[in-house]
């Protein structure tokens, strides 16, 4: 299916950069035009991605066991809800 889309106001400077790179690269302005657009698109997806980190990776599982058990024994007391101040 062919949809066709018109885009008015497009400034003199914009409208001879399109007609140039169209003729250059030896395509039609509305392939050229079709082509900007979905790069644009996605271009715009890449970017709406969520991104993942890994500036912390180098710490992730380093502890030794004997490690974690001492960190967990050295925060039990935050594990435990002061009665007073609920009150």
């Amino acid at each position: 299916m062919s949809i066709s889309i018109s885009i008015e106001d497009i400034d003199e400077v914009t409208a001879q950069w399109i007609y140039q790179e169209a003729e250059q690269r030896g395509m039609s302005v509305e392939m050229f035009v079709l082509q900007l657009i979905q790069k644009g698109i996605s271009l715009e997806r890449q970017e709406a991605q969520p991104q993942a980190y890994h500036d912390l990776d180098s710490l992730a599982g380093t502890w030794t066991e004997e490690q974690a058990a001492e960190f967990l024994k050295t925060i039990i007391d935050f594990e435990q809800i002061d009665e007073k101040l609920w009150q």
